[in-house]
């Protein structure tokens, strides 16, 4: 940091310390795992802010399209008012174009994108065509009951209609289901460190940093 014509200035490198330890000539890819409720968000977003990189939640964007109502937004409400999970086809098409922007070139934190096999070798496959693989697997290890916790409470906040119990219910069985076994696979591949994800935000955080720390 320092002054320039009078205005205080500042690297774009002094966000957290965290940030000096990687080479940014070495993109540095994260996915972050758990069941809904795990404060994948949360924790994501503190990442991204301390590791300079974009943060991409699939959710969000279809939040998003949903708030819109445009015609993907239509089908994604439809989908997750019911507690079921967007298809592979469809998650792939907007990691694909997430990772085309140019502020995805250094990096990106993957927040809940890859749910199913397929949809974590579709990704393996997109990095691979930028000479790239996932750097680290974070999986937020929580109980059944502190997530429904969590979510009836962020549904008294927010109102979203996913967060009712009974979607809540469906929602984490398809996770257990569907989503649990890409563990296995990314195990064999990469390996996958498991955060435990009960305590405050700054004491998860605190987990997460030392997890994705250079050795």
């Amino acid at each position: 940091s320092g002054e320039r014509d009078g205005l205080p200035t500042r690297s774009p490198f002094t966000v957290h310390p965290l940030i000096h330890l990687y080479a940014r000539s070495s993109p540095v890819d994260i996915l972050l795992l758990g069941p809904p409720g795990a404060g994948k968000g949360t924790q994501g977003a503190l990442l991204a802010e301390a590791l300079g990189l974009p943060k991409f939640a699939t959710g969000d964007l279809l939040r998003d399209a949903v708030k819109r109502g445009t015609p993907l937004g239509l089908q994604a409400r439809a989908l997750m008012e019911a507690g079921h999970l967007v298809g592979d086809d469809l998650i792939l098409g907007v990691v694909r174009d997430e990772l085309a922007k140019p502020e995805a070139a250094h990096g990106v934190i993957f927040d809940g994108v890859i749910r199913t096999i397929p949809q974590a070798e579709g990704m393996a496959a997109l990095l691979a065509e930028r000479g790239r693989s996932m750097t680290h697997v974070l999986f937020f290890e929580i109980a059944d009951s502190v997530i429904l916790d969590r979510l009836i409470k962020r549904r008294e906040i927010e109102g979203r209609a996913d967060d009712d119990p009974a979607a809540v219910a469906i929602r984490l069985a398809a996770y257990r289901n569907q989503t649990a076994p890409v563990l296995a696979w990314y195990e064999e591949r990469c390996g996958v460190t498991v955060i435990d994800a009960v305590g405050s935000v700054d004491e998860v955080a605190a987990r997460v940093r030392a997890a994705v720390a250079p050795a």
